[in-house]
């Protein structure tokens, strides 16, 4: 048992690192539940919710088409003309062709799309981020196109009316609520860390493109906070997968979630996250999972 906020605390732990093997058939057949699909330049991408047969917390994921990895996808010109042409594709992010945006001070298109219930966990929603540019912070560490894939433990209204760039609304987080390994950008940065529809993000200070080393971005976990209430809370888990990475992944590879010593909630919560490659469905999954209680 981990401990809820106001509770006494317990020491979190952060191991780093990956564990691969090759398998298929991802996810389960018979306990898998999708959400709306979505459509991605030539493909779809799916949210699903996985749990075991006694209704226990197996996998919160995102099931991408391969042909959205490997196919053309909309550029920053498109999604900036997009954003402010007359005639405008992607203009609802709850919708099936998503929302163009500037986010980060880059353009980004943005879906938000429901997971399906899974009661005993706090997450709630997808929000799935193309960044064909990339997107600022860590002095150009996160350039590279990537996708930023959000498990959201807030409600879309909360979260839909969080404005950045800025410093936070906030001046500080308690240390036992910060994952361990992770760090707050300096004040110097604060306009790139507290982001529009999502919050206030940190990084793992051992991720090794960070500082300004593009070159080593493949695959790292944000984890962030936003000020729902009357304190800032752990709001967002958020792996960032550059489509290089995604697009040549075979197998599957295994990571830890470094975990906070007080949580915002009681229920379950990942300590891992994986990704996966299905060759019978053509498709590459990323998904939170190994949830325990807190």
């Amino acid at each position: 048992m981990r401990t809820v906020a106001g509770g006494a605390l317990v020491a979190g732990s952060a191991v780093a690192g990956a564990t691969a093997t090759t398998d298929g058939g991802f996810p389960p057949n018979g306990t898998t539940r999708f959400g709306d699909e979505v459509t991605l330049g030539a493909g779809s991408v799916r949210p699903f919710t996985t749990e075991t047969p006694a209704g226990e917390p197996r996998y919160h994921g995102v099931d991408f088409d391969r042909e959205v990895l490997t196919g053309t996808l909309p550029s920053a010109a498109d999604l900036a003309a997009d954003r402010t042409g007359d005639d405008s594709e992607y203009v609802d992010k709850y919708g099936q062709s998503g929302r163009a945006l500037e986010v980060h001070h880059r353009e980004s298109l943005e879906f938000f799309v429901p997971f399906p219930d899974a009661e005993a966990t706090p997450f709630t929603f997808l929000g799935l981020n193309w960044n064909p540019e990339g997107h600022a912070g860590a002095r150009g560490a996160w350039a590279a196109p990537h996708f930023d894939i959000h498990f959201h433990m807030l409600g879309t209204d909360t979260v839909d009316a969080i404005e950045g760039p800025d410093f936070a609304p906030y001046d500080d987080i308690p240390g036992a609520r910060i994952p361990a390994g992770y760090e707050r950008s300096p004040p110097a940065a604060a306009d790139e860390r507290y982001v529009t529809d999502m919050g206030e993000h940190l990084a793992p200070s051992d991720a090794p493109e960070v500082p300004g080393n593009p070159a080593a971005f493949t695959n790292t976990l944000i984890q962030g906070f936003v000020s729902a209430d009357s304190e800032p809370e752990l709001a967002f888990v958020e792996p960032m997968l550059t489509r290089e990475f995604l697009r040549d992944f075979e197998g599957t590879a295994r990571y830890e979630v470094p975990q906070p010593a007080i949580y915002p909630h009681g229920k379950q919560h990942p300590t891992a996250y994986s990704v996966r490659a299905d060759p019978a469905g053509d498709t590459v999954a990323v998904a939170i999972q190994e949830f325990e209680s807190v």
